[in-house]
């Protein structure tokens, strides 16, 4: 079977995908929990320890894990690069990305080497085997137009994010003197804009047009963003590294222009979509490319800080986070969970099978989405106001990702269906 490019005939067994889709949201529920435990101190500075623990649970626990989980499905589907026993991939990478994600939230939070030491360990084991199998699917693979080249090029600025991780491991695990302020700055340059934002704008090519009725990317963009992004961040690591200040604010507002352009195409393409109003998953989308704007608008004026004050570099990381990469994400889970679902249920039950909108109805996605707006405000306010608002902002973002845990956990249930629909 095989739809706009798709092959649905290569797709793995349902629960390979889902178990990490399950995962994600109680992640994002178990951050807001540290942040409303900790209170307002949590935001007073950006490397206090509570929020670097829930940072780590959002970008490990929550982001990382759905997107391992999506390219179970995306790299046999869309790429037409078919894992190697995708079932027992995701037995092995799962657990160790799920043990890994708490154990350096911990250790994080509570300063103990141990649990540090014991989390690079199974991060690194648990990254390791789904990069290898990956690079080994993509490297037998036909590669599809700039889909299957995007991937790639996201896996290999997951390979440089989790190494420069495992350097600053083992500073905290094992006392090994780094410059701490510029590996944590690519560390964190190459989860978001390179791991993140490429894998975004790779999937985009596929999903903005066909789940939100657009016309197709550009090809001037599609084709040479992954690679040109790829290089100028390359580029600029190695002048934040050696201290080209100079050089490194350039490159820095290069990288934001062309994220900026990215957003804004996507924005464009959205506008013209031929559906008479947006779902759930188009309005995630408008939100989060709107808040990547952002983001990259408010680093682009922050390579001119020397110094950025704490609640400047936080309020962007909230929208680069939370605001852009977690909305997108979970605009997508409102597709991807019920697909997967329908796919699996086309392939083993007789006779008709539930409607997607069955699977997943839109009236809770809408709920959902709302509710986690709201808490994206919220938390920008608390980065500026953090007694004010970081107590109501956390509590929204702890209820939005319970209803979107309970919005998957419903959609996972019709994989169990046997019946018949009327």
């Amino acid at each position: 079977m095989t739809r706009g490019g798709i092959a649905a005939h290569d797709a793995p067994p349902v629960w390979a995908p889902l178990r990490f889709l399950v995962s994600a949201p109680w992640f994002g529920m178990l951050a807001a929990v540290l942040l409303l435990w900790e209170g307002p101190a949590a935001l007073e500075s950006r490397w206090s320890p509570v929020l670097l623990a829930a940072t780590h649970l959002l970008t490990l626990g929550f982001l990382s894990m759905v997107m391992l989980g999506a390219l179970l499905q995306l790299l046999p589907v869309v790429a037409g690069a078919p894992l190697a026993r995708p079932g027992v991939v995701a037995a092995i990478v799962h657990p160790l990305l799920v043990a890994g994600t708490l154990l350096l939230a911990a250790g994080l939070w509570l300063g103990d080497a141990t649990a540090i030491r014991l989390a690079a360990l199974a991060l690194a084991a648990g990254f390791a085997t789904f990069v290898a199998v990956a690079v080994r699917a993509l490297w037998g693979a036909p590669v599809r137009e700039a889909v299957g080249r995007s991937i790639a090029l996201a896996l290999a600025a997951l390979v440089v994010t989790v190494l420069l991780g495992l350097a600053l491991t083992t500073m905290l695990g094992w006392g090994v003197a780094l410059p701490v302020v510029k590996a944590v700055e690519l560390h964190a340059a190459w989860g978001l804009l390179g791991w993140t934002v490429l894998l975004v704008a790779a999937v985009a090519q596929q999903v903005v047009p066909m789940f939100q009725v657009t016309p197709s990317y550009p090809l001037w963009l599609s084709r040479p963003f992954a690679p040109i992004l790829l290089g100028i961040l390359l580029a600029w690591s190695v002048a934040a590294w050696w201290d080209l200040d100079a050089l490194a604010g350039a490159l820095g507002i290069v990288v934001a222009a062309l994220v900026l352009g990215f957003s804004t195409i996507t924005l464009t393409l959205q506008l013209r979509s031929r559906r008479l109003a947006p779902d759930a998953t188009g309005m995630a989308w408008r939100a989060g490319m709107l808040c990547l704007a952002l983001a990259a608008g408010a680093g682009s004026a922050g390579s001119f800080l020397p110094q950025p004050v704490a609640h400047y570099a936080i309020a962007t990381g909230v929208l680069t986070v939370i605001g852009f990469a977690l909305s997108v994400i979970q605009g997508m889970l409102y597709k991807i969970v019920p697909f997967l679902v329908w796919l699996h249920l086309q392939n083993t039950v007789g006779g008709r099978v539930p409607h997607i909108k069955r699977i997943l109805p839109e009236r809770p996605a809408l709920w959902h989405l709302r509710t986690h707006l709201v808490s994206v405000a919220l938390l920008c306010l608390a980065a500026v106001w953090p007694r004010w608002f970081l107590y109501p902002g956390a509590a929204v973002f702890a209820l939005s990702n319970a209803m979107l845990g309970w919005i998957v956990l419903r959609a996972c249930g019709w994989a169990r269906w046997r019946g018949s629909v009327d």
